[in-house]
């Protein structure tokens, strides 16, 4: 079965280009025209990625993706749009997007940031549910049967991809963990290394279990060697000590 992209743009002649371009790729492509009823379209069609635009009348694609992520709806998304600044992309991917791409844009760089997003979604998908102890740090408890996370017995929306990054994190308590390390336990396949491809999965891993993303307590960043999770960190305490190297 083919990969299936939804696009949904309030311009014809881009929704157009895309879907004979995706086509004559080999993807399955349907279209929208805003984002208004996106969330109804998606009860009726899966598709592999939703590619969005976000200045649209009536909904634009910040409060339709805003709408998605409340409902616990982890499908991919890419955002498309003419606003390129960088604090448009800090808001674009802090609501949940999974890439962000300024208009105009040559296809091929599109195709190529879905190829991508499908790839870091698929291995996380596909590992199997564990029969295993719950996992319990500060107010929260990892649940690896069901791939769920609780805080204080409410339930937490989760993605896979922070599932899978959240189980390395507690299968590794107290290790400084490198970037590349990180990477290629999450990926487990022949994606690429980039030095920053962890920003935005690190970033909303925070957003998740840290009272405050931008000075975290659980998920310390060790400068210049990586990562490290302190299960029983103090929000008020002092940052964990790596061990020389």
């Amino acid at each position: 079965m083919n990969p299936q992209v939804l696009i949904v743009d309030d311009d014809p002649v881009v929704r157009d280009l895309l879907c004979r371009f995706l086509q004559s790729n080999g993807y399955d492509a349907s279209v929208l025209h805003d984002g208004t009823h996106l969330q109804r379209r998606l009860e009726r069609e899966r598709p592999s990625v939703v590619v969005l635009d976000i200045m649209m009348p009536n909904t634009d694609g910040l409060r339709a993706l805003t709408a998605l992520r409340a409902a616990g709806d982890d499908i991919p998304v890419i955002f498309v749009t003419a606003r390129g600044t960088v604090a448009d992309r800090i808001i674009g991917l802090s609501l949940g997007a999974d890439d962000y791409l300024t208009k105009p844009f040559d296809p091929r760089e599109l195709l190529a940031r879905i190829q991508t997003v499908l790839r870091r979604r698929g291995p996380a998908t596909t590992s199997a549910p564990e029969a295993r102890k719950r996992y319990r740090f500060g107010p929260f408890e990892l649940d690896f049967a069901t791939r769920t996370l609780s805080r204080d017995e409410t339930r937490v929306t989760l993605r896979d991809s922070e599932f899978a990054l959240l189980k390395i994190f507690v299968n590794n308590p107290y290790k400084v963990l490198s970037r590349v390390l990180i990477h290629d336990l999450v990926h487990r396949d022949d994606l690429p290394f980039r030095d920053r491809s962890l920003d935005v999965p690190i970033w909303r891993l925070r957003r998740v279990i840290e009272n405050d993303p931008s000075n975290p307590c659980y998920v310390q960043t060790v400068r210049g060697k990586g990562y490290v999770f302190v299960p029983d960190a103090d929000p008020d305490g002092a940052p964990f000590a790596a061990d020389p190297a």
